[in-house]
Formats: C-alpha cells, sequence, structure tokens
C-alpha cells in the first residue's frame, strides 16, 4: 500500500511539473497535497492513525453496528435506484431531478467513505488507517459536504421558482442553468477541499495518533497537533459562512417564500404542499444544524463524544432520508418505478 500512494503521488507531482497546461492553482495546490502526502509516508508510514470509532465489544454496540449496516445498505440501494430511474424515465428529466440525481450520487460517495471502513475496522478488529488513507478520507468528505450545502441551496431556489414563478420556470431554471448549478457544487467543493486538506496535512502531529472519531475529520484532526492552529481554525471559520450560513440562509428565505405562496392555495393543495415543505425543512436542519454546530465552534467547545454524535446526522442518517423525503414521496418517481417493474418483470411473464 505505501509503495502504491508513494508512486501514484510521485507520478501525479512530476506530472504537474512538466506539463504548462497543469501550471493553474488547482494542480499547484494537489501537487502540495502529493508532496506532504509522501513527505509523511516517508517519515511516519508506521505510525498510523487509530480510529477509536463508535463501536465497542459491548452488546449495545452490536445492535447499534447491526443498525449502521442496514442505514448503509438502505442508503446505497435508494440513491442508486433514485439515479436509475432519473436516467430511464424521460418524465423525469427535468431541472429538479437532474439535481436530484447529483445529491443522490453525492450521498452514495459520502456514506461509501465512510462506513465500509467503520465495518471493517469492527470485524477485522483492527483501528488504524494510513496517513494517505486519512487524507483521502477528510478530501472526499470536504469535497463533498461542501458540495451538497451548495446543491441543497440550488434545489430551493428550483423549488421556490417552480412554485413562486411557475410560469418563468422554463426560463429561470433551463437545462444549462441546473446543470452549471450542479458544476458549480463540485468543482467549488473540490476547491474548497483541497485547501483545507493541504493545510490540515501539513500540521505536525506530535501527540497521540488516536483520533477520537470514527473517521478523518478536521476538527477531531487539529486536536492531535502540537502548534498553534487559531489561524487556519479563522479560515474553517469563514468557509462555514460560505458553505454553510449562506446556504442555508439562502434555502430558509427560499421556503418562506414558498409557504407564503402555498397559503394563497386552496385547501387540498395547500395542506400537501405544506407537508412536502415540512419534510424537506426537516431534512435540511437535520444536515445543517449540526454541520454548523460542529465547524463554526471553537476548538476548545469540542468534545469528542459531542462531535461523534452530530456527525452521523450528516454523514449517515441524512444521506438515508434524502431519496424518501425529497423523490419517492413524488407521484411522478413513484409511477417510474410502477413502469420499470411492469416493463422489466411483469411483461417477462
Amino acid at each position: 500500500m505505501f509503495s502504491v500512494v508513494l508512486l501514484g503521488n510521485s507520478a501525479m507531482t512530476h506530472l504537474i511539473r512538466v506539463d504548462p497546461r497543469l501550471h493553474t492553482p488547482m494542480y499547484f495546490l494537489l501537487s502540495k497535497i502529493g508532496g506532504d502526502m509522501m513527505e509523511h509516508e516517508n517519515h511516519t508510514f508506521s505510525s498510523d492513525f487509530i480510529l477509536l470509532g463508535l463501536f465497542s465489544s459491548s452488546q449495545t454496540s452490536q445492535v447499534f453496528f447491526s443498525f449502521i449496516f442496514f442505514i448503509f445498505i438502505m442508503t446505497i440501494t435508494e440513491n442508486a435506484l433514485m439515479i436509475l430511474l432519473i436516467r430511464r424515465d424521460s418524465r423525469l428529466h427535468t431541472p429538479m431531478y437532474f439535481l436530484l440525481s447529483h445529491l443522490s450520487f453525492m450521498d452514495i460517495l459520502h456514506i461509501s467513505n465512510i462506513v465500509p471502513k467503520m465495518i471493517a475496522d469492527y470485524l477485522s478488529g483492527s483501528r488504524t488507517i494510513s496517513f494517505a488513507g486519512c487524507g483521502f478520507q477528510i478530501f472526499l468528505s470536504l469535497t463533498l459536504l461542501g458540495g451538497e450545502c451548495l446543491l441543497l441551496a440550488a434545489m430551493s431556489y428550483d423549488r421556490y421558482v417552480a412554485i413562486c414563478h411557475p410560469l418563468r420556470y422554463p426560463v429561470l431554471m433551463r437545462d444549462s442553468t441546473s446543470g452549471l448549478l450542479a458544476a458549480g457544487s463540485w468543482l467549488v467543493g473540490v476547491f474548497n477541499s483541497i485547501i483545507h486538506t493541504s493545510f490540515a496535512l501539513h500540521f505536525p502531529f506530535c501527540h497521540s495518533r488516536a483520533i477520537d472519531h470514527f473517521f478523518c475529520e478536521v476538527p477531531a484532526m487539529l486536536k492531535l497537533s502540537c502548534v498553534d492552529t487559531s489561524r487556519y481554525e479563522r479560515g474553517v471559520y469563514v468557509s462555514g459562512i460560505i458553505f454553510l450560513l449562506i446556504p442555508f440562509s439562502i434555502i430558509s428565505i427560499s421556503y418562506m417564500q414558498i409557504l407564503f405562496t402555498i397559503f394563497q392555495m386552496q385547501s387540498g393543495a395547500r395542506q400537501k404542499s405544506l407537508s412536502t415543505c415540512s419534510f424537506h425543512m426537516v431534512v435540511v436542519i437535520m444536515y445543517y444544524g449540526p454541520f454548523i454546530f460542529t465547524y463554526m465552534r471553537p476548538r476548545s467547545y469540542h468534545s469528542p463524544g459531542q462531535d461523534k454524535f452530530l456527525a452521523i446526522f450528516y454523514t449517515i442518517l441524512t444521506p438515508s432520508l434524502n431519496p424518501i423525503i425529497y423523490s419517492f414521496r413524488n407521484k411522478d418517481v413513484l409511477m417510474a418505478v410502477k413502469n420499470i417493474v411492469q416493463n422489466n418483470f411483469l411483461n417477462r411473464k
């Protein structure tokens, strides 16, 4: 594993240096991450990190492990089915479902970045993770968390236009617009993650290598550093404003406008729309609330148990609820499921 990581990072760094087309800020930061990883792997590959995780050997932990495993399988199945339905059914080829397909893909990647390692550690009894593996977890996690924050704001804007300005919807939410919103969410998430991963991995870890968390997360990693990280923490706070407070404010304002429009509808349509909006806001609060509380508090206010509990919401529970709340309660999605079942199973008989 060490040889593969070293070879891969060496090749990437060499390509960035020799190809002028890769002389951009993004690739400069990528080369810095690769260099940091090689340096740490060369000197500290025998001192891997230890993830203390969520589970112990108690009977309660075994039940909790079974619950997490069930949630993982359910999340992968739900989101994969959602992507399949959107691709196969032409009635779902709309901006809203296009954004939902990206949300489902992010959720699959996010839970797959964390839970399989938890499961493997629990079953094998080994809790170690390499420096490169920890860096990859941080990078992918920050990319997906940041991207999903922006994507949820884009989805709320889509719903706002559809409900409050239905006649202007074809103009304001063209396919190109939804494509730009999705691509922007990914790219900005990646760029933010490159910056934070590079800085987080650059700090020397002089204390214990035991990370009191179930995955490599920046706040938990900073506790292991033996240097002052206050300047970097201020950068995390600024990113929190950009990726958490601003998108959450956009979502809140959008849904306030939507609710104002809903109250002017007839009673039947009003009740259904209120129910849908309520479920949407519950999921949004479950995602943003713990996320904001984790990343926008000073390090001195963090406790391992509290951080792990909060992280479960935005890394495991919310990805499992998104398809149910945003999609499977929708009649168009249910009709698409019915059509696929009929075309692929019933018609064969």
